[in-house]
């Protein structure tokens, strides 16, 4: 049915190709007639933009088609009829922009997600909370603290909740973390694409809301040098069978082929990560791996649940908190699907071989049969060759064969050799 004089109001929003990390952007557009199901991506029709101002096109050949891929309300409009449309960047030519990595992942792929996403809340350039010259008191009681002397930015934290849940986000909680002035939220998905889309998309929402309130969001990952704590996004990662079977050495075999895969994870976990991973505050050295259970100096941490029936979830701490998060699932559901491979392997090489009927099966011979064998081609041999009646060495053809009547050979003295001793030419 076509609706005339009730607008949709319709937020793009994509990604753009800013390295190492993209930026978010939007551009609204307004929909004045309109048929189908405006909760649906397939509804709203693509539409382009200026690549050039993204870092996704060159000036002279600019435009650049966003294609949109999921829908959520906008939480800071009132009605039904105002929508965020989350958006990939493809070329014009139907290929994906080189900068779209959603496109390469999988929906529907029964990967759970956690995400633990930490930012610094900065106004005048400094930490919520930091005086204007030198530090506050050394951290130790701002971790989900209470009170004007511990936490600040309670009231925009929790209006970025509120307005998360509007979205139709899987939002599941907040609380202040170890640096003052530094929050974190949960984001949990059930798939590889859902739980990337609701972060960005919850990310999105904390920087328009940061507009209103005038503090800028900081993703560094070490937003204030020194004694302090970094910002991560720990990502807490299950796929079915380690949530309904699991076992000791399928999680070990897992954690192995994370720790094969090191250098390649630390490649997609986003940039100055460094400077957070040090070994110190609850992190790892970044060119080391290491896993423990409860252990939040680890690389991935094993939970106590997990490790008390080997079946659960696991938690990678290593991402930064300015990562990602469609880097992050790709490469995690790719490790996954590297450790599975190990394992089959494994089992190829080393599982107990049914050795009955092998000799009938494959013809294998015990070492009596070969020494057996043996012999009886050497009692062959030399009743099927003869010998040269001119250089005495056994020829390599068969009685059988042809006899050759080159010169040199004597008449009826037997076949002549193969020529490999010279003496024929």
């Amino acid at each position: 049915m076509n609706v005339i004089g009730t607008e949709i109001t319709a937020e793009y929003i994509w990604l753009d190709g800013y390295k190492p990390e993209p930026n978010l952007r939007s551009k609204v557009k307004i929909l004045k007639e309109w048929k189908g199901h405006r909760f649906t991506a397939d509804f709203y029709p693509e539409w382009s933009f200026d690549g050039s101002s993204t870092r996704q096109a060159e000036g002279h050949y600019s435009d650049r088609v966003l294609k949109p891929v999921k829908v959520y309300k906008n939480p800071f409009q009132h009605g039904d009829y105002h929508f965020f449309v989350l958006c990939e960047v493809w070329n014009p030519d139907g290929t994906p922009h080189e900068s779209n990595v959603r496109h390469l992942l999988r929906d529907h792929d029964q990967i759970w997600y956690g995400f633990e996403q930490e930012y610094t809340i900065l106004q005048d350039g400094r930490p919520l909370g930091f005086p204007v010259n030198g530090y506050p008191k050394p951290q130790g009681t701002y971790y989900c603290g209470v009170g004007s002397n511990q936490v600040h930015g309670r009231q925009f934290v929790e209006e970025h909740l509120n307005l998360c849940l509007k979205a139709g986000l899987n939002i599941t909680g907040i609380n202040a973390e170890v640096l003052l002035g530094q929050w974190e939220f949960q984001i949990l998905g059930e798939s590889s694409l859902e739980a990337a889309d609701d972060l960005w998309m919850a990310r999105y929402i904390l920087q328009r809301l940061s507009e209103k309130y005038r503090y800028n969001i900081e993703f560094h990952p070490k937003p204030v040098e020194g004694d302090w704590n970094g910002s991560g996004l720990h990502c807490n990662f299950s796929n079915q069978k380690m949530r309904t079977s699991g076992g000791e050495q399928y999680f070990k075999s897992i954690l192995k082929a994370f720790e094969i895969r090191h250098d390649l994870h630390i490649e997609n976990y986003g940039s100055s990560n460094e400077l957070r991973l040090t070994g110190k505050h609850e992190t790892q050295s970044i060119d080391k791996f290491s896993w423990g259970v409860s252990d939040r100096g680890a690389s991935i941490r094993v939970p106590l649940k997990t490790a008390s029936e080997w079946k659960g979830y696991l938690e990678d701490r290593r991402p930064a908190s300015n990562a990602d998060p469609y880097k992050i699932v790709k490469v995690i559901s790719e490790t996954l699907s590297a450790s599975e491979t190990m394992i089959a392997t494994h089992k190829l090489m080393y599982d107990d071989v049914n050795i009955n009927n092998l000799k009938n099966k494959y013809s294998t011979l015990s070492n009596d049969d070969l020494l057996s064998e043996y012999k009886k081609d050497n009692e062959t041999e030399s009743l099927e060759y003869d010998i040269c009646g001119i250089c005495g060495i056994k020829t390599r053809q068969l009685k059988s064969a042809h006899i050759d009547t080159r010169v040199g050979y004597i008449e009826g003295a037997g076949q002549g050799c193969d020529g490999s001793c010279g003496t024929f030419k």
